[in-house]
């Protein structure tokens, strides 16, 4: 039997889009099936950050930290247009968990990390006396503010490029459409879904589960299914403010010591996240009445110019979701590793990417791909090198529905 495509991703998140461009661009024909729209959940309600994970270091998180700072400096150098660095201050009160010294240690490891030559990793201290650069903080009890640089970013929009780069290399988007089911037969992965108002079939050799907080419900569909570990959905909601603090972006603590971001976001201002277990239908997901108001209070206790606002007045929420490891620990000091899971560890036809982060979704590409190209280099597959765009609609015209 000959195949139809080497691989299918389902889901077009960052992480199906960084794993149908990597294959593509490996010369492997990719299909890529998504239900709703690019970028449709988690990568369009993230916190916009292109980041090494400073608070990571915290928990030990250093392997991570060091490969999405890696990661930070590819996209800043190869998608100006969509990453742009820009200043974080980090003030530091007399009731904060973290002492200065502590702040600047992490920030000093954060640097050498980085590249302590490099101009993204320079930090410094702001005096509190420079009002202008403090932009509106609260000055009560601040003992020091801290400077230091990473990047923001569109996410849903640079999931769409991604999509766009996987598209122009051959790959082909169905979309919308849902998966039916998977099933691993001796000649190839057989898989039913549903497009057009009509049930479909293709085959494949390989299938890369990348449809995030579904990851579970897809896995289902499949036989045999990939080999998943206890896995938990956390929510993490963000609030919009109608007021432009800065152009820059604030790293504060909250009141429970979560770290939460302040920062400019079309015109306005992006308070977020907040962390909660969440038990239901991924796209029944919204921001509770709590947390909105926890993240104004954030606020407000920061910046005595919000506290007029009232909850009624923001300009918009959102909540996603995020893939983590189950544990008896808060989310906060969990592992954000990507894990990459498969029916068959030598052999693989079923692989789900479970977590994973904005900042590095093409480390994650890379690693589904060393784990798939053993099983796509043994016949049958369509060879690398050759790849070209083959579908009937053509590349320019499947891009407008991006």
């Amino acid at each position: 039997m000959s195949m139809e495509y080497d691989v299918l991703v389902v889901g077009a998140g960052i992480q199906g889009a960084g794993v149908a461009e990597a294959l593509t661009a490996a010369g492997y024909r990719v299909a890529i099936l998504e239900q709703e729209s690019v970028a449709y959940g988690t990568s369009s309600r993230s916190s916009k950050l292109i980041h090494g994970g400073l608070r990571y270091l915290e928990s030990g998180q250093i392997s991570l930290v060091y490969e999405c700072l890696k990661e930070r400096k590819w996209l800043l150098a190869n998608k100006p247009d969509l990453v742009h660095l820009v200043p974080f201050l980090i003030p530091v009160y007399r009731h904060s968990r973290r002492a200065p010294w502590k702040i600047r240690l992490g920030l000093s490891v954060y640097a050498l990390l980085a590249g302590l030559f490099s101009p993204h990793s320079r930090f410094r201290s702001i005096s509190l006396r420079d009002y202008d650069a403090l932009g509106g903080l609260n000055g009560d009890d601040l003992l020091a503010v801290y400077r230091y640089y990473d990047a923001q970013t569109d996410d849903a929009a640079l999931t769409r490029e991604v999509i766009r780069t996987a598209l122009r290399g051959g790959a082909e988007l169905i979309c919308p459409a849902s998966l039916v089911g998977a099933e691993v037969t001796d000649k190839c992965v057989r898989v039913d879904y549903f497009h057009d108002g009509r049930l479909n079939t293709l085959h494949c050799r390989a299938l890369v589960n990348c449809t995030g907080p579904w990851i579970e419900e897809t896995n289902d569909k499949c036989s045999p299914k990939a080999k998943l570990p206890p896995l938990e959905l956390v929510a993490g909601t963000h609030i919009q403010v109608p007021l432009k603090l800065a152009n820059k972006i604030f790293y504060v603590e909250a009141e429970d010591g979560r770290a939460v971001f302040v920062m400019p976001w079309q015109g306005e201002t992006l308070v977020g996240t907040t962390e909660r277990p969440y038990h239901g239908n991924p796209s029944d997901v919204a921001p509770t009445l709590e947390e909105k108001a926890y993240l104004l209070r954030t606020l407000k206790q920061y910046f005595p110019e919000t506290r007029p606002l009232q909850l009624n007045e923001l300009s918009d929420s959102f909540a996603g979701l995020r893939v983590l490891p189950h544990a008896s620990s808060n989310p906060f000091s969990r592992s954000r590793e990507t894990m990459i899971c498969c029916d068959d560890d030598k052999q693989p036809h079923i692989v789900a990417v479970a977590g994973g982060k904005l900042t590095s979704y093409r480390a994650t590409a890379r690693s589904v791909l060393k784990k798939l190209r053993p099983h796509l280099t043994t016949g049958g597959h369509w060879s690398p090198g050759t790849n070209t765009p083959t579908a009937s609609t053509p590349v320019d015209a499947r891009e407008r529905n991006l």
